[in-house]
Formats: C-alpha cells, sequence, structure tokens
C-alpha cells in the first residue's frame, strides 16, 4: 500500500493507493462501512484525456474518499484493481462527482458500470454550484471548477496540487493535455492528486449544499437538473453516424472556399480576414464609417457590424437596405467557411469512435441561464437554415431524422409570464404572432418589412436587443425602429410592465432575476436591461428540459439525438418514424400558464441535413442530392 499525507485546511489526510489483494480487501471493508451508514463518498476518475469515445482512450484510475481519507484504485494495473472499483461503483449507495456527467460516461464505456446504474446516486457538485450561481469566475461569478470552488470555501491551497501536477507534466516534455495519458501512473504527484479531488470534494459538497437552502434553492430543481443531466448523457452516449464520404470532401472544400473569399480581401489590402485592424482600416479607405470601439479602444469590426456592411442578415439573407461591401462580404464569407472547416467538418472527421459515430459533448446545465450547450462540434451554432454541415451527420442504417420543435416558444413564455392578455388572446386563436403583431401598430395593410421589424422588436424585447441593434438588423432608419419600439409597448403594454417589474426584482434582491421555476439567474450590474432576457430563456429551457423529461417518463429517450435550443432531434425506424415523431410532439406539447405550448414535428430522410432540403414530392435524398451538386457546381465556377 502506498501512503500520501496532505493537509487540507489544517487538518491531516491520507491517500491510500491499494498495490495487492490484501490492500484491496482493506479497501473493501472501507467501501462497505460507508455503504451500511448510507454516507455520501466523493468519487472521481483520471483518463488519458477528454475524448471518451475515441478508440484509444484510457480509464487510468477511480478514486473514492470522504473528508478525511481516499483510496486510489488504479485500474490500469490489472483485472482485480478494475473489478475492485467497480464493486464499489455499484455498492455504494450514494456518490458525489465534480462535472458528473463525464465520469459517468468514462465509467459506463470504460469499467463497464451502466449509466442507469450510476445516475440515480449521484450528485454533481458542479451541478450544485451552477444553481447558487451561474457565472465562471472569470465573468465575476462564485466559480463552478472544483479547485476554485474549494480554495474559496475549504482551503487557499486548494489548486497546488493542480499546479504541481502541470509542473511534472511539463518536465517530462508533455503539455496539459498530452501529460494525462504519459505520466507514470506510480508518479507520487499524481497519485496524490487523484486521491485530494475525492476528498475535496466530500469537503466542499456540504457547504455547497448549505448555500443553496440558505437562498431559497428548492430540492426539487436539483432533482430536475439531475435528471436532465442523466437523460443528456444517455444522447451523448448514443451520438450520430458520420458520412465519412461526404465530411472529408466537405473540408476540403470549405478550406478552398476559406481561400478564395480570403484572396478577394487581399485585393484590398486585407492580408489576414483575422486582423481586425487591417479589416477596420481598409473598410474606412473604401469609405465606410466605423464608429464603435472595442474596450481596447480599437474600432469594431465584428460580424454583426460586418453584416450590416454587407447587407445580410443573421440567416445570410439580402437585406436590401445598401449596396453590399464586397471587403465585408469576402471577410464574411471566408471566416465563415474557415470556421465551418475547423469546427465542424474537421471535428467530425477527426474525432469517430470505432463505430464512425461522433459525441458530441452535451452540457445540460451550461450558460448563465442554464440554457444547454453543445460541443464537439458545437451544434447549436449551426445557422438555422443551413444544411451543408448537417448533411454530414446520419441516422442509423434503416432509420429517419425527425424533429420537433416548439412555435415560437420565447415569444410564448414571455407572454405567459407577462400575462399580457392581447399576446396570448393572439396566441389562443391559432394567429400568426409577428403578422398579428404588424396588423396592431400598421394596420391591415402593413408590408412584409413592417412584418420584420415588428417580429425584430419583439425578439428584442427577449433578447434584449435595443433599437439601434435592431436597425442594422432589419435595414430600417433608426428613427423608424424606434418608432416601432414605442408602437409596441402600446399594444402590449403588459410586456413593459413585466420588463420594469423584472428588472425592479432583480436590483432589489441583489441584482439575481430568480425566473417562475426558482431558479437564481445573476444580472451585471450595468446591464439590467437583460433582466427580462434572462426571465424568459431560462424559463424556456426548462420548458425543453421538463418536455425531455416527459419524453424519458413515456420510454422516448431511446430515439432522441439532441436537444437544439427550442428542438428535440432524433431518429427511428423507417417505418415507425413518423409516430415517434407524432409521440414526441405529444409529449413536448404542454400549456403554459394559459399559454399553449404547441410543436411542429417534421421527418426526414437519413440525413439531418435532408429536414433542411424537402422537395414537393416529399422525397428527401434525391433533392438533397440535387442541391449538392448544385453547390459543388458553384464551388467550382467561384473557383
Amino acid at each position: 500500500m502506498k501512503y500520501f499525507p496532505y493537509t487540507i485546511a489544517g487538518e491531516e489526510t491520507l491517500t491510500r493507493v491499494p498495490e495487492t489483494a490484501a490492500d484491496l480487501d482493506e479497501f473493501r471493508r472501507w467501501v462497505e462501512r460507508k455503504a451500511r451508514a448510507g454516507e455520501m463518498v466523493g468519487a472521481d476518475t483520471e483518463t488519458t484525456g477528454l475524448d471518451i469515445f475515441s478508440p484509444t482512450y484510457r480509464l487510468r484510475t477511480v478514486q473514492f474518499g470522504d473528508a478525511r481519507e481516499a483510496w486510489v484504485i488504479c485500474v490500469e494495473l490489472g483485472p482485480i484493481f478494475a473489478e475492485a472499483a467497480r464493486w464499489a461503483l455499484i455498492t455504494l449507495p450514494r456518490l458525489v462527482f465534480h462535472n458528473a456527467t463525464f465520469d459517468m460516461l468514462v465509467l459506463d464505456r470504460h469499467l463497464g458500470v451502466p449509466l442507469a446504474t450510476l445516475a440515480p446516486k449521484v450528485t454533481d457538485s458542479k451541478t450544485i454550484a451552477h444553481l447558487f450561481d451561474s457565472r465562471p469566475r472569470h465573468e465575476g461569478g462564485y466559480g463552478l471548477r472544483l479547485k476554485e470552488l474549494c480554495a474559496r470555501d475549504v482551503d487557499p491551497n486548494a489548486p497546488d496540487t493542480q499546479e504541481d501536477l502541470t509542473a511534472v507534466f511539463h518536465s517530462i516534455g508533455e503539455t496539459k493535455a498530452t501529460g494525462w495519458a504519459k505520466i507514470d501512473i506510480n508518479h507520487p504527484t499524481y497519485l496524490l492528486y487523484a486521491g485530494l479531488d475525492a476528498i475535496l470534494v466530500s469537503r466542499w459538497l456540504p457547504i455547497g449544499e448549505e448555500r443553496l437552502r440558505k437562498v431559497g434553492i428548492r430540492q426539487a430543481l436539483v432533482d430536475f437538473e439531475h435528471r436532465v443531466m442523466y437523460i443528456c448523457a444517455l444522447m451523448e452516449r448514443r451520438g450520430m453516424l458520420v458520412d465519412r464520404d461526404y465530411v472529408s470532401p466537405l473540408v476540403e472544400r470549405l478550406e478552398e472556399e476559406a481561400q478564395l473569399h480570403a484572396g478577394k480581401a487581399h485585393k484590398y489590402g486585407v492580408t489576414s480576414v483575422n486582423a481586425p485592424k487591417q479589416v477596420s482600416t481598409a473598410l474606412l479607405a473604401m469609405g465606410e464609417t466605423l464608429t464603435e470601439r472595442t474596450d481596447s479602444g480599437n474600432l469594431k469590426v465584428d460580424k454583426e457590424i460586418l453584416q450590416v456592411l454587407a447587407d445580410v442578415d443573421r440567416d445570410w439573407q439580402r437585406i436590401g437596405a445598401r449596396k453590399p461591401n464586397p471587403l465585408a462580404d469576402a471577410v464574411l464569407r471566408s471566416k465563415r467557411a474557415g470556421k465551418w472547416a475547423k469546427s465542424y467538418g474537421v471535428a467530425m472527421r477527426d474525432n469517430l469512435d470505432a463505430d464512425g459515430r461522433i459525441h458530441p459533448n452535451i452540457s445540460s446545465l451550461a450558460a448563465r441561464t442554464a440554457r444547454m450547450s453543445i460541443s464537439k462540434p458545437p451544434l447549436q451554432q449551426l445557422p438555422s437554415a443551413d444544411w451543408i454541415i448537417r448533411r454530414a451527420l446520419l441516422a442509423d442504417e434503416g432509420h429517419r431524422i425527425f424533429s420537433v420543435d416548439y412555435a415560437a416558444v420565447e415569444m410564448r413564455v414571455l407572454a405567459a409570464l407577462a400575462d399580457e392578455s392581447t399576446m396570448k388572446k393572439a396566441i389562443s386563436e391559432g394567429r400568426d404572432l409577428h403578422d398579428f403583431t404588424a396588423e396592431l401598430i400598421w394596420g391591415p395593410g402593413f408590408t412584409k418589412n413592417h412584418r420584420k421589424i415588428g417580429k425584430g422588436v419583439g425578439f428584442g424585447k427577449v433578447y434584449g436587443g435595443g433599437p439601434t441593434t435592431l436597425s442594422r438588423q432589419t435595414g430600417a432608419p433608426l428613427d423608424e425602429v424606434k418608432a416601432a419600439v414605442a408602437a409596441y409597448d402600446r399594444v402590449y403594454p403588459g410586456i413593459k410592465r413585466f420588463s420594469r417589474e423584472t428588472a425592479r426584482r432583480a436590483r432589489a434582491n441583489g441584482y439575481v432575476v430568480v425566473t417562475r421555476t426558482g431558479r437564481r439567474v445573476p444580472l451585471d450590474r450595468d446591464r439590467v436591461y437583460a433582466a427580462t432576457n434572462y426571465a424568459v430563456q431560462s424559463v424556456a429551457r426548462d420548458v425543453l428540459c421538463q418536455a425531455l423529461l416527459n419524453m424519458h417518463d413515456r420510454g422516448l429517450t431511446e430515439y432522441l439525438l439532441l436537444p437544439i435550443h427550442d428542438e428535440c432531434l432524433g431518429s427511428a425506424p423507417a417505418d415507425i418514424a413518423e409516430d415517434v415523431a407524432r409521440e414526441i410532439a405529444e409529449a413536448m406539447r404542454m400549456d403554459f400558464f394559459g399559454v399553449p405550448l404547441d410543436t411542429d414535428p417534421e421527418v426526414g430522410g437519413r440525413s439531418w441535413g435532408s429536414l433542411y432540403m424537402k422537395g414537393p414530392d416529399g422525397k428527401y435524398d434525391e433533392e438533397l442530392r440535387a442541391r449538392e451538386d448544385e453547390w459543388y457546381r458553384r464551388m467550382a465556377l467561384a473557383a
């Protein structure tokens, strides 16, 4: 047995590392005592990295601990160690991990401990931290990482072993990313680091839970988040097939497109589209006016400003407000193609498991408002009308992709929260809300542009965008937008009242928005106008998560692939895909404080992209191939 003493908050702790069968027997006796007492035990894993589903991935250690002692089981050393760790995970009735989704997926895939066995007994300390303050430290929050939480609440020296371990990685010629796979499993710093995480999480959890009780977070919300976490872990484990024959040439074509448009930008003196100063200088030389500046004082030429100059909206549709600036257009298109090639194409090409599937990381509790996120690749960030990237992701053989999303869910949530009677009446009557709004403001003869402005004002209430931003996005004169905002407040007075009251309550509550579901969302003091956005977006997220629970209770989780904003993506065998989509739509549909949250199921072909390329005859694949051929043809002509 190896022993590693360490002092935490003035108290001696001990990490034990079994080396023999007799040592493992002692570990089992410790586990049995904890199990009989029903105690919460801290747990953690050490692995070769973050790509859980990579064919070369390895689980190295599993560790368990309480506030004073830890056991590091080196499963990499052989079957008896792996079996001891597996037995402990099954035997212990209560476990706490930090960022539990990661560890549960590791243990499910590499130690044979099923998600279904682990999830009911696991508490995630990161979830506890997020429910208290959802901001990371760099945004002024309390913190979400275990070491920084413990540095504040347990011992200021808690991060020291992390820094020591990084130094060891560097000493053996490895980086912070590669050292986990290369360090000797018997290295004392490595083993001590492993054990201390189990001890630290055991010490911090009761502090975090007590903090939640003091601010009034109900246990029901904690339980809700853990159920959602489990369902998202099931989706992440399932993953999606990648069309490898499509992805490889796609990366090449996107890289060519990025170079093509970079070449156009070069004609205007921009040698790098990622050099803002070059771009701003060239735009000024072309006669453009730039007034906004970054925090460092440089002229701002971000995506939003370039889209205005290129005369395109967020969906890359022409606005028609001005003559497009060719440099702004070239910079935008070069950066987009480059991002798509790297963030999506390369990620899908190079991060597949042995079966050709990609497993995007699904963070069930991510943004400040608790909105979920997807990374590796960031599929939630795809433009709403894009099919080029989505075409690479496939349903299983013999299955069809389906999508079920809410109809204008955030506007409906806003209407319900604000109890805005006029808007609620329009929704209950099945009116197109944006047509209805335009008619209220401009009369029955409203134009398409009026509808666009009215829609933008409504979403501005939800997302916190002001008249200046809306003027940019729509191309409408600022005075016209300001008049539309004033008219919107007149026809929907409940929205304005709700916004004012939400901001007032947030200030009174220490700049924290408390949502209808009891969630605390911290508000920056200089962005009080975001209070309505946070209240609506957070509740809309919880609506989707409740829908996930409804689906799980109906036995539909096996068909789910991804949660994306207000949409659930899934696949099912072709002969039942329509029925499954309808059943999921029914599980998602609900009444929210008197406002119906309607759903729109749609079934496509085998690829996700097919949902965006539906032909008049309903034959998705034929239409898809035709559009692909057209895209390739245009790329060839452009080159």
